[in-house]
């Protein structure tokens, strides 16, 4: 029992124990408070610290409206107690970080306060020198100099010339309105943006300046949904040479703020912008310096220069955020690209045409050209507005240090076509077939478009009669009412083995000049675009085999030279085509006949008028298309043999002649040799060589009658031969 109460009795004293221990604890430090502004309350207090006087004066009242009025002195001035007054003799520096330890996330832009106690360090960098020391508020009060609404003239107080950017930028309007989203300093500075030290990883930062960015203007629906461009229009950064390049490790590639700026955000279309279009060739000059000193000498940089807004920047030809790398097809300012989507809009605008008294026509004229048409093709070896005109240093002719001043072209046609002399450069580059301007390639085209139109329609109006006028006869027939004649079942011959070469060759050859060539006039062109879905090199190599084509035409031509002039045969062929009056009767006798003027048709010989006008009209039309078409060669192949303009009038000539052999074939040859009911669906004789007797009849029944003429006589012959060596026994 006395166990018991001893060790209760020792219980119970060990608790008073406790009990005034702490409440003397307790009373000593509730008088912290009083003990210390029993001398801090006087106004003179003061102290020597190295070299100046420093104040000691604690404001009560100050202190008492403070976030920390709660606390005793002894909470933040660590190290004193009750019993060790006035000081101890080494005083603790004042380390905030004791109860503010998220302190080290939230300064993320001073990262000096990490490694200061609080108190110690200079002024812009302690927690007093921005939050003071016992006049210590809620940021959350707008009394506050931190509070959202007065960071920027509270951080302008260390940073005033960063504060002064900010106070004009497009981010500060939208915070003073109210826009939800629009940042304050704190809003970007909490995150590690800034090179606050040597240490800071160029790279690392950009990257997370992107970030920053990206989390407000690509990330937040709402902020998106009040600026105008468009998600995918921000996005196409990462896609952009400068993204790529930044993200492959380069720490030199533009990110954001290198456009943007970074305190002194401005909306593009405001003056006051670094992206401003009179500004960008600055912005984007810190990089391309030498770039931007070409555009700058150049007349679209001297026109901006002067405020014209009308005159293109870098963002017109190189885009603004989806900026790709000029070999990249998708690019604007990639080579095949260049002329349609950034030279033409310009320079094709009638707007703009009529206020600075540009020519609108200079993209046509470049896109029918060689150049335009072989470029819309796909061929990458061509000239395009750049090649010639420049890309960054564009000036007018008139300078004497542009690349198509007069004293430079040949410079400038030299460094693709090797050789080229001043001859080579005479002529109009782009050429138009304005009668005013080009009159002498005005008239060619206009007597060709004569031509083609009364020649081909002619020829149309011809074979139309032709058809109806045989479809009723054979009508006629199969009703009784013609007498159908009966013909034996012999074949005649109509060419020989080497004229069905001849003609083989040709139309082959012919096939393919048709189609190369027109691939090139006509790029665009459906059919063009199955060809090249065949292969992707398919229009690299059609000058190639345009050419080849074109020899072997040539030399088969040269040999039917040979053929008419020295083998027998040949000489025959050429007797029998050679026009005669006759020709001329035959036609107006066909065609009286056709239009059931005159009964009997005209007994055609072994060349009728069809066939003649088709052979000369082909001899004339090689020789022509022969003539330009080596012309056109010899002047891009051997530069300086020939002027440009007379290249201009050899490609006139020959593209028009093209197209009049080409609708003379269809037409007319086609007609004859296919579509002919006489003969449908084809006559084979360029296959068989031979004809029955009923097409002979038909077709040429001057020539089967001379023919059986010749067969009855040389029987008779034969017969009268044989007479002699065996004559007839008498009875």
């Amino acid at each position: 029992m006395k166990f018991f109460l001893s060790f209760a009795a020792h219980k119970y004293l060990t608790y008073l124990f406790f009990v005034l221990s702490f409440s003397l604890f307790q009373t000593a430090y509730s008088q912290a408070n009083d003990d210390c502004l029993m001398c801090h309350s006087d106004k003179d207090l003061s102290m020597e610290k190295r070299g100046r006087t420093v104040s000691l004066f604690v404001d009560e009242n100050v202190l008492q409206r403070s976030v920390h009025s709660k606390l005793n002195c002894v909470a933040c001035h660590a190290g004193f107690s009750a019993f060790d007054l006035p000081h101890k003799e080494n005083i603790t520096p004042i380390n905030c970080l004791t109860c503010h330890k998220d302190s080290q996330t939230k300064h993320l832009f001073h990262p000096r306060i990490l490694r200061a106690s609080g108190i110690d360090g200079t002024n812009d960098v302690s927690c007093k020198g921005c939050h003071g020391t016992h006049e210590v508020t809620s940021v959350q009060s707008p009394a506050n100099k931190w509070h959202a609404s007065n960071l920027e003239t509270s951080c302008g107080s260390c940073h005033k010339e960063i504060s002064e950017k900010y106070l004009i930028s497009s981010h500060r309007k939208g915070f003073v309105e109210g826009v939800r989203g629009a940042p304050n300093c704190i809003t970007c500075h909490r995150q590690p943006i800034a090179r606050v030290n040597g240490e800071t990883d160029s790279l690392q930062l950009k990257i997370a300046q992107e970030k920053l960015c990206l989390s407000c203007h690509l990330d937040d629906p709402e902020i998106r949904r009040r600026t105008t461009p468009s998600a995918g229009f921000i996005q196409a950064y990462d896609n952009s040479v400068h993204g790529r390049s930044l993200h492959a490790g380069n720490s030199d590639a533009a990110a954001c703020v290198d456009c943007h700026n970074s305190h002194d955000v401005i909306i593009g279309s405001d003056s006051r912008s670094s992206v401003f279009r009179l500004n960008i060739q600055s912005t984007c000059g810190s990089c391309h310096s030498e770039i931007k000193k070409e555009f700058n000498e150049s007349i679209h940089g001297q026109s901006l220069l002067r405020g014209n807004l009308d005159s293109p920047s870098c963002t017109h030809c190189h885009d603004e955020h989806n900026i790709l790398d000029h070999f990249d097809p998708d690019s604007p300012v990639a080579f095949q690209n260049v002329s349609l989507q950034l030279c033409s809009p310009c320079h094709e605008s009638v707007r703009l045409s009529e206020r600075y008294g540009l020519a609108a026509n200079r993209y046509a004229t470049f896109r029918d050209s060689y150049h335009g048409l072989a470029l819309r093709g796909g061929q990458a070896t061509v000239a395009n507005c750049g090649s010639c005109h420049g890309i960054h240093n564009i000036k007018p002719s008139t300078d004497p240090t542009s690349m198509i001043h007069r004293d430079n072209l040949v410079e400038t046609c030299g460094s693709c076509h090797p050789g080229a002399n001043e001859i080579f450069t005479t002529g109009t580059i782009h050429v138009t077939l304005d009668r005013e301007d080009e009159p002498i390639l005005y008239w060619i085209s206009y007597i060709y478009i004569m031509m083609i139109v009364s020649i081909i329609g002619g020829m149309f109006v011809h074979n139309a009669v032709d058809l109806y006028r045989k479809y009723k006869i054979k009508q006629l027939k199969a009703l009784g009412k013609i007498r159908e004649e009966k013909h034996g079942h012999a074949l005649y011959l109509r060419m020989s083995l080497n004229e069905r070469i001849q003609h083989g060759t040709m139309a082959l050859s012919f096939i393919v000049l048709v189609i190369t060539g027109f691939m090139l006039r006509y790029p665009d062109s459906w059919w063009v675009g199955h060809i090249t879905d065949l292969s992707s090199d398919a229009f690299i190599y059609r000058s190639l085999i345009h050419r080849i084509a074109a020899i072997v035409m040539v030399a088969v031509c040269l040999y039917h030279v040979y053929y008419i002039s020295f083998t027998q045969r040949g000489r025959q062929l050429l007797k029998d085509l050679l026009p005669k009056i006759q020709d001329f009767r035959d036609a107006i006798g066909v065609a009286k006949f056709n239009l059931g003027l005159i009964k009997e048709k005209p007994l055609l010989d072994r060349f009728s008028y069809v066939e003649k006008a088709e052979y000369w009209a082909l001899v004339w039309g090689t020789i022509v298309m022969t003539v330009t078409g080596l012309l056109m060669w010899i002047y891009i192949d051997v530069a300086g043999s020939f002027t440009k303009f007379e290249w201009d009038i050899a490609r006139t000539i020959h593209y028009y002649e093209a197209w009049l052999a080409f609708l003379a074939i269809v037409v007319w040859h086609f007609y004859f040799v296919i579509f002919n009911p006489d003969v449908y669906p084809m006559n084979i004789a360029w296959l068989k060589g031979k004809i029955p007797e009923e097409q002979m009849a038909e077709e040429h029944p001057l020539e089967l009658k001379r023919i059986k003429s010749e067969q009855y006589k040389a029987r008779a012959e034969k017969d009268s031969e044989q007479e002699d060596v065996h004559p007839p026994e008498k009875d």
